[in-house]
Order: structure tokens, then sequence, then C-alpha cells
């Protein structure tokens, strides 16, 4: 149901260039005014410093495999979002991860043998360009207000993915968790619908962490999250209703389809 994106690129990126003066100064920004690859997406990742406002509006896993993420789930299976319309717009109240907010640009390693960060973007997203209309990205040589404030927002969001990384070392030390698995039974009885593919936090080792470790957590803010998590986990069922209001449910019961 939800495993971390195997592509060399990034989820939603087909393609990266660097931002540069020389190349793009003429260039414009586009408003995004539909958004088809968040339409689209059941499972987007999530930084640590975004789980208290998702966790009201849908529940909150970790991918499977040697290094899990968390992300946001917005649909049981693969391709389905049940808060968006087809254009990727929310239909409700929603909050909007950040690495939604972000695309399509991104900070990138240009060299493998350097730590510097570019900002760059998805060349096929159409929403750079030589365009009559748009935000500047350049003025002159320096890059616009807009600009900068995109490479601020990319900055902070590289560092709240470190801070992500650490709460998610932690978690992996103390071996907090575990496969998880939920089985909705559908209106009107059948064959329930089993869902696997991801992993939770197990509140039996939660309860079992020796004091020092749990003062540990509750010092440095990780407990919170962890049980912002653990409390969005109830809104598995409220997805599952609304795909099959909305008519995006798989029409026999089978494991979900792993991103």
């Amino acid at each position: 149901m939800a495993s971390a994106p195997a592509n060399a690129l990034p989820l939603f990126y087909n393609d990266l260039q660097p931002l540069s003066s020389q190349l793009h100064a003429s260039w414009k920004a586009k408003t995004m005014e539909s958004a088809e690859f968040f339409g689209k997406a059941h499972a987007v990742p999530l930084t640590v410093e975004e789980f208290i406002p998702a966790q009201r509006h849908y529940p909150i896993v970790f991918s499977v495999g040697p290094d899990p993420v968390p992300l946001a789930l917005f649909g049981l299976n693969e391709g389905v979002n049940v808060f968006t319309d087809e254009k990727g717009q929310p239909t409700r109240d929603l909050y909007v991860p950040a690495y939604v907010r972000r695309y399509p640009f991104m900070l990138a390693r240009l060299r493998p043998d350097s730590d510097d960060l570019s900002l760059c973007f998805d060349s096929t997203a159409g929403l750079l360009g030589e365009f009559d209309d748009g935000a500047p990205l350049f003025e002159g040589e320096e890059p616009s207000e807009a600009i900068k404030n995109t490479l601020a927002f990319c900055e902070q969001f590289e560092q709240a993915g470190m801070r992500t990384g650490m709460f998610m070392q932690e978690l992996i030390q103390n071996k907090l968790l575990i496969d998880g698995e939920v089985t909705i039974e559908p209106d009107g009885g059948g064959q329930p619908f089993v869902y696997r593919g991801f992993q939770i936090v197990s509140e039996d080792k939660l309860k079992e962490l020796r004091g020092d470790v749990l003062r540990k957590m509750v010092q440095s803010g990780l407990l919170p999250l962890i049980y912002a998590h653990l409390f969005s986990l109830s809104l598995i069922r409220d997805v599952f209703s609304l795909q099959m209001q909305q008519g995006k449910a798989p029409a026999m019961p089978a494991p979900a389809v792993p991103a």
C-alpha cells in the first residue's frame, strides 16, 4: 500500500535541471492551475514538522524497506487520492504536504563529490519557460523575489528532511516499527479488504521502552510526533469509506499494490 519511491528521481519528478541566470534569464513562472500528479498520488512523503497539522486530515504511516520514510496516506490503493479532484485540487479542507507545494522545484546535488545543493526544477512540468506572462525568475543576474522565496522554502524543506531522518533513526534504533495491517469489512458483508505494505509504531513496544529512553523522547519532542502518527491511524477507515463513496475501491478485495 505504501512504499518509498524506488525510481532514480523523486516522486513526481521526471527530469531535473539546475536553474541558471545565464540559461533562464528571460524565463518566467506560470501559476500552477492544476496538479494532476497530486491527484493520482495515494502516498506522499511527509516531514515531522507536518505531523501535527496533517494528522487531523489523513493517516500518517511509514514506508517499508531498509530506509523507511513518513508518508501521508491519501488513498489505500495506488493511483487513488480521495481528497482531490482529477486536477489535483483539494475537494475539502486539506493540509497539503510541503513535498507537493515545492514542486516543480527542489534542491539537488549536481556533483556526487560535493555536498553543495543547487536549486533545480522539473523541466517537464511546463511551468517555467519563455512565457509572455508570469513571474520573472531573474532580475538581471540576480534571482527575483519569487525565486528567493522558493529557495528559502526548499532550504527549510531540506532541514526538515534532516530532522525527519533523525526521527526515523530513533524509531529504528528502538525497534518501534512493525508491519501494519488493516482489515475492513465492507457494508453489507462479503469478503473483507485487507491492506498491508506499510509500517506503524507498535504501541506495545512503546510501552516497553526504558524510562530513560522515554524521558529522552519527551524532552526532544519526539513522543508527541509518535502519538500524532498513532492518532491518525483511525482515519484509515475514513479513507476507505471515501474510496467506496467515490467508486475508487477495488472490485475484489485484495492486498494493496505497493507504490
